[in-house]
């Protein structure tokens, strides 16, 4: 337990874990009275050099006065903060708060001198960085807003830390020393390092795990079976290029091997180092294990061992414990309940997995929170005939189990840059911080796709994953991953679908399709299918069931060459008789056409011809082929597909050329999360498909694969999410601009939040308060003036001229028109007296009615626009058309804010009911850039002001010139913590 030193609490919340440059990680905490002892070792490790630079002069030992005032701090005008690894320090930072004249202060003094020291041996691991970042946060808290700090001239090492970090900042040379100022409020600069850094620091942390030089299984079996032995057999059988050990308490005297490697009765009996353990043991044994490797030097852990937070809070509470110690060790985590990793790469082969057979190289990376999940992804990837084919195959693969530490965020870090990932697919049960994860993803999308399915959609999800919930329905996520360039299914088969499509095939221009094949009803289906998915295809060619493969290369040839279409679906059925086509001479026809237009992407529907997807697959197969047996007679072979099938012109060199010695994938197991893994699997036997001829001449190089799906629909569905995505990538690269606006006023709406809050915690704004504060930002609220009788009806009406409206607000009434609380276009005093007494017969008395008067606006679309801050996910915006269209079919958009003009203009048109907006039916168009720049004047208010977290605008009155607000709320509250804002830190669930 700290122990504060003076005259305010010890602040836990300073502590955090951090993830270093090379990937490992230290903690982050206050020094307190109680480090006195690590502080003197600390200092003993420190080279001279480092002591000179730290105190201009040679200080070989720190006086019991230095380390008095080195732990004894007030956590507001004096802080200090350690580095830790394994409980001992390797740097230290602190502030002291100054005056003007540069001497000791306290606030409102609002600049504080900062120094820093590290350990030899740590640095260049950007330690110093960290914890500039988390002594800047710190000292924000405490109402500094400015750093100062004196450095030599020779110690470039630190000047380069300050001046990399992105400040603003003025630098100064007198008497020999460098002088350096800079402002701690985070700029456009300092957000942008900060980020890059941690792309890099958690990037590398992951490399760490999936490329080892040395992997320990800890808790292999003397026996085959069980868990850890069946990781050990898979890494050895899968010919890992690194250092294989097993690792067994109970191994006897005399006993040096495990199944042929090198075995050790504890992780510290290992000559050499470790870099990855594979823990698989009992959940109760782990703790020293982690003991065993972080003493050790060990990198990081997959941990296997289940029993955590999936049995209940005490496994809950072992989890967190399980992470802590790691962490206190630099070790990071995959798991626990994890299934394990999978690299491809041939320079590592490695199957860290109980995945008993390593999927074929390839081009995709693929995560899984859930174990069985991921084992039906990597069969899928993996099958041959009735499935996917082998040839689209995995880069890398990690099932993260609880995802305690590392998550699908850090994964997606290490793919952002990795060279050998052109796709990223992720199954995902729950998003820890969804903020960041929209973030990450959309820096990805626009460089590689990324396609997720989320599981646990309409409930809660497991319960292994400690996360913080959101209140955001499931739809208002899926549309701001959307907006963010994810491209969202909703199963694990359209996953694979469109994964297989984006790894291997150009991305289409637009959403013209061509549709050709030998069947018109299939291509009918077809034709409907792009319809229902909003493409836009022309009317199929049928080359009716007697055309030959050169019908099919001449028309696919002239389809690809049409400048009128962007993309071609090819349709085919077997034949049956004298001269119909062979699959491998259809294939081998199609893989020509498309090769010699590469530039657009090309799809193959299938229908009960698994002959066909298993020849344009198996001529890039280097797997040994079975011969053919010749029949005695032409029978048909006919497999039922179960998934797409890739068909292959060509591998990219050094990618996707499958193991000449790869064995199939053998079918999921029923109950893969808890495999036990005691026999793998034998592989699934070859269907004649399978064996088909592998002779067919090589393209040029760059010729992309061609998925074949075994359904129109299917094949459509993966074309129009590869539209849509496509899109997206051309709209990222035109990025939209958040507009200024000369009469938005930010200092005086911030004078009134400030004012309004005083009140409380939370507050929900009266009407004028409410008129008040959006005024300030352009947002006119017609007024609504209470009518509590007649007579003052009547008065309201006068006042604001006629005609007038008169409406009920009470709560069951409010907003509800078809119920008849509301009463428009009252020209006189006679109809507003009628329509008054009308609304109290039919509802009862004023007070509970609640009438108010408001004039008449202009006629148009009635809508709605609402900003909400979530606490996991931020601020979002949501527009759709108000009454049933929004409360009944949920049809609303949403754009994370700020909103940009794209985002506005986008926003409009997501809705489904948008064509009312547009002159629907012959109705007059309604003023939407007038709509736009409302909604962008709510987002630049809620951006620039975090106090507001949420407000309504409903009904919003879009004519066909200008747009009339009719009714707001605003709620305030103070800001919830940004993390996103703050220094960077590993999370702590």
């Amino acid at each position: 337990m700290q122990i504060a030193s003076d005259r305010h609490e010890y602040p836990a919340h300073w502590e955090a874990d951090v993830v270093l440059r090379d990937g490992g990680t230290a903690r982050v905490r206050p020094i307190t009275v109680d480090d006195a002892e690590r502080l003197v070792s600390f200092y003993e490790q420190v080279s001279d050099e480092s002591k000179y630079y730290r105190f201009f002069a040679p200080y070989p030992r720190l006086s019991a006065k230095d380390v008095h005032r080195f732990t004894h701090h007030d956590f507001v005008d004096r802080v200090g903060l350690a580095a830790t690894i394994g409980g001992e320090f390797i740097a230290t930072v602190r502030y002291d708060r100054i005056g003007a004249d540069g001497t000791p202060a306290s606030a409102p003094a609002d600049e504080a001198e900062v120094a820093f020291l590290v350990q030899d041996a740590h640095q260049g691991r950007g330690v110093a960085s960290a914890l500039l970042e988390h002594i800047g946060a710190v000292a924000r808290e405490r109402g500094i807003r400015r750093f100062a700090a004196e450095v030599l001239p020779a110690n470039t090492k630190m000047i380069k830390v300050f001046t990399d970090a992105g400040y603003t900042q003025k630098r100064s040379f007198e008497d020999g020393v460098v002088r350096l100022e800079f402002d701690l409020e985070p700029t456009d600069r300092s957000m942008a390092v900060q980020y890059a850094r941690e792309q890099r620091a958690e990037a590398r942390s992951v490399q760490r795990l999936l490329a080892p030089g040395s992997v320990a299984v800890v808790g292999a079996g003397r026996t085959p079976g069980g868990v850890g032995r069946s990781v050990l057999d898979n890494l050895r059988d899968t010919g890992f290029t690194g250092r294989l050990y097993a690792v067994n308490k109970a191994l006897g005297d005399g006993e040096k091997e495990i199944g042929g490697v090198a075995a050790f009765r504890s992780v510290r009996d290992i000559g050499g180092p470790v870099d990855l353990a594979v823990v698989a043991v009992p959940a109760e044994r782990v703790p020293e294990i982690v003991t065993e490797c972080g003493e050790h030097g060990v990198q990081g852990l997959v941990v296997v061992s289940a029993g955590y937070a999936e049995s209940g809070p005490d496994g809950r509470e072992r989890q967190r414990a399980l992470v802590r110690h790691a962490r206190a060790y630099g070790m990071r985590i995959i798991g626990p309940n994890a299934f394990g990793v999978i690299n491809t790469s041939p320079d590592v082969r490695l199957n860290a997995s109980l995945a008993p057979e390593t999927p074929r190289p390839g081009r995709i990376g693929l995560f899984a929170q859930s174990g069985a999940i991921g084992v039906a992804l990597l069969s899928r990837l993996h099958r041959r005939g009735g499935g996917v084919t082998g040839v689209t195959g995995v880069s890398t693969f990690v099932s993260s189990g609880n995802r305690a530490d590392v998550s699908g965020n850090d994964v997606l870090q290490y793919w952002y840059e990795d060279p050998d990932t052109d796709v990223v697919l992720m199954y995902l049960e729950s998003i820890g911080n969804p903020r960041k994860f929209t973030r990450l993803a959309r820096r990805t999308a626009a460089a590689k796709p990324l396609v997720v399915v989320q599981g646990a959609r309409h409930g809660a999800g497991p319960r292994g994953h400690a996360v913080r919930a959101t209140r955001l329905p499931h739809a208002t996520v899926s549309a701001l991953l959307r907006q963010a360039g994810v491209i969202r299914v909703d199963t694990i088969t359209e996953l694979v679908d469109a994964g297989l499509l984006l790894a291997r095939q150009p991305l289409p221009a637009g959403p013209r399709v061509a549709i050709l094949g030998n069947s018109e009803s299939l291509g009918l289906l077809t034709y409907d299918a792009c319809l229902a998915e909003g493409l836009r295809p022309h009317p199929p060619l049928d080359l009716t069931t007697a055309a030959s493969a050169a019908d099919f290369h001449a028309a696919l040839s002239r389809a690809l060459a049409d400048d009128t279409s962007d993309a071609v679906v090819v349709t085919a059925i077997p034949a049956v008789g004298e001269g119909s086509v062979g699959d491998a001479a259809l294939a081998q026809a199609l893989r020509s056409a498309a090769a010699a237009t590469p530039s657009k992407p090309v799809l193959v529907v299938h229908v009960e011809l698994g002959g066909l997807a298993a020849a344009l697959s198996a001529a890039t197969s280097t797997a040994p082929q079975a011969p053919t047996p010749t029949p005695a007679a032409p029978t048909p072979t006919i497999p039922t597909p179960a998934a797409p099938t890739p068909v292959a012109p060509a591998p990219r060199p050094g990618a996707d050329t499958a193991s000449a010695t790869a064995p199939q994938a053998p079918a999921p197991q029923s109950r893969a999360d808890t495999a036990s893994a005691t026999a793998p699997q034998a592989p699934a036997p070859q269907s004649r498909a399978d064996t088909a001829s592998a002779t067919a001449p090589p393209l040029p190089e760059g010729a992309h694969l061609i998925p074949a799906y075994p359904a129109s629909e299917r094949a459509v569905r993966a074309l129009a999410q590869a539209v849509a995505y496509a899109q997206w990538r051309r709209d990222a690269a035109e990025p939209g601009k958040v507009p200024e606006y000369d009469d938005i006023d930010e200092r005086g709406a911030a004078a009134l939040i400030d004012g309004l809050l005083a009140r409380g915690q939370g507050l929900a704004l009266g009407t004028a308060e409410t008129c008040d504060l959006l005024g300030t930002y352009g947002i006119h609220v017609h007024r609504a003036l209470p009518a509590p009788d007649p007579d003052t009806a009547a008065e309201a009406a006068r006042t604001l001229g006629h005609p007038v409206a008169l409406k009920a607000t009470a709560p069951h009434l409010r907003h509800r028109a078809d119920l008849g609380g509301v009463r428009l276009d009252l020209a006189d005093e006679e109809q507003l007296r009628r329509a008054y007494t009308e609304l109290t017969e039919l509802f009862g008395a004023p007070e509970e009615l609640r009438p108010v008067v408001q004039r008449m606006a202009p006629r148009g679309v009635d809508t709605v626009v609402r900003a909400v801050i979530d606490p996991a996910a931020g601020a979002v915006l949501s527009f759709g058309l108000a009454g049933p269209p929004s409360q009944l079919l949920g049809d609303m958009a949403h754009r994370l804010i700020p909103v940009t003009d794209r985002d506005a203009t986008s926003l409009v048109r997501s809705i489904r009911t948008a064509p009312l907006l547009f002159g629907w039916r012959g109705s007059a168009p309604v003023d939407t850039p007038a709509l736009e720049e409302l909604m962008l004047r709510v987002s630049r208010l809620v951006h620039d002001h975090p106090e507001v977290v949420a407000v309504t605008l409903e009904p919003v009155v879009v004519a066909p010139h200008g747009v009339s607000v009719l009714g707001a709320s605003v709620r305030l509250a103070p800001p919830p913590a940004r993390d996103d804002l703050g220094p960077r830190t590993l999370p702590a669930y």
